[in-house]
This record gives structure tokens, sequence and C-alpha cells, in this order.
């Protein structure tokens, strides 16, 4: 699935979050898939979040879940991810699982950071937040061997190095107070995790504190997604 970078927020800041199926075979590169856009570099897409992949087994939660069942969860692309499947969630695919897909092979590299988009994405607020405390927050890959992915592609997992290291192990260390002390030590030493990741584990580590989230949940007076209208 594939999205351009379009005005997304009242403010007109631009945001690919909106992704369609293409209908046809995707190539993959090592920074994503050819015809993607991101409307936030800073934040999204790179060699360390080339490929999004939510489990579609979540959508029936949500719809059970929430007030206002939106429209989008009908079809995959809903949270804006490339890559949908049924029958792995982050309780099964852990960090460093080499998977082809296609004639690519990807590696999981990290979990998803919820934000503020998906709160106007739904038109619910403190939708980040539900994503984040239920740990259904997909995942990311890198690009080991690019490649072409088509539809129906069954996805393989060829090798799990770190077979410990579920993503829903560390998303309870990350958003479980008080956390897993244990957890984020060993985060801090795992290789094939994002660095950006290990290095937040070490702070959390060093400070003893847990950094705030309101800017990336959008959790302050100002975010346009807290409007009931929004």
């Amino acid at each position: 699935m594939l999205g351009r970078a379009v005005p997304f927020s009242r403010s007109g800041e631009p945001s690919a979050i909106a992704k369609t199926p293409t209908g046809g075979p995707v190539e993959v590169l090592e920074t994503g898939i050819v015809g993607d856009e991101q409307g936030d570099l800073r934040h999204h897409g790179g060699r360390e979040k080339a490929l999004h992949h939510y489990a579609f087994d979540h959508y029936s939660a949500w719809k059970s879940e929430l007030d206002y069942i939106s429209p989008i969860l009908n079809n995959p692309g809903a949270f804006g991810e490339n890559l949908s499947t049924l029958g792995l969630t982050e309780s099964d695919i852990c960090v460093g699982d080499i998977i082809s897909a296609g004639t690519s092979i990807l590696q999981v590299s990290q979990a998803r950071q919820p934000c503020w988009k998906l709160d106007i994405r739904f038109g619910q607020a403190r939708m980040a937040r539900r994503v984040q405390e239920t740990l259904r927050t997909g995942w990311y890959y890198r690009v080991l061997q690019p490649g072409w992915i088509y539809e129906g592609d069954q996805l393989a997992v060829l090798d799990r190095p770190h077979p410990e290291w579920t993503l829903a192990r560390i998303l309870r260390a990350l958003y479980q107070p008080p956390g897993d002390l244990v957890t984020l030590a060993g985060m801090v030493e795992l290789e094939v995790l994002t660095p950006s990741w290990r290095e937040l584990a070490a702070k959390r580590l060093r400070t003893g504190e847990i950094e705030s989230w309101s800017s990336r949940l959008g959790e302050y007076p100002s975010n346009p997604a807290q409007s009931p209208n929004a």
C-alpha cells in the first residue's frame, strides 16, 4: 500500500498516512517502496523505517472498542501501513526477524511510536494513546535485499536470531510503567534494534525518568485533533 504526502492537519502539515492498495506489484528499495511518500522525513521513512507493517488481526478489536467506527477500518491501510497480514502480531514478531516478502528480504527494526496524526485520521481524540496503551502499534522493517512484493504474497520468517525479544516485550517495557529495567538494559545491547530505541532505553536507565509523550501524542490544548469537529 502506498500514500502521497498531502496537507493533513488544519495547519497544512503534510502526511502520507492515508495508504491505499496499489493493485499490482511494488518495487522495494532500501529506503522503502517506490512511489510511497512521507510527509515528515524527520520522524518517518528512512532505512530504519523503510516499510510499516500493521496486523489486520487488530482491526476487529478496534471496531468493537471505538465509539465511532470509521469507514477506513473496512480495508487495510487505516494505520498508514504498507503491509497488512493475518496471523502476525506484536506478540509473534521479534526484533531482528528476517522475513521474505516476495523477492525482497526484510528485517524487523523496531515497533512504531504512534503519533497525533492517528487522532485526526480516525476523528477521535486520544486515538494515538489508545494504540500505544493496547500495544497494537505495528512495526517497521529495514530492507536487507531489495525486490518486488505482489499482493497476496506470503511472508515467511527466514531467521529469528533473538526469539526472546518479541515486540510485545519491548512495548511493555516502554509503555507500561514502571517499566522493566532488565528489558531496558537488554535493549541497550540489542544491536539489531534501531539505534534511537537503544538510546531511548539508555536514557531511561540513566535518568530513571519517562520522557514526555505529550508532543508526540498531541495531548495539549492546541492540538486540532482535540476538537470534536476534527
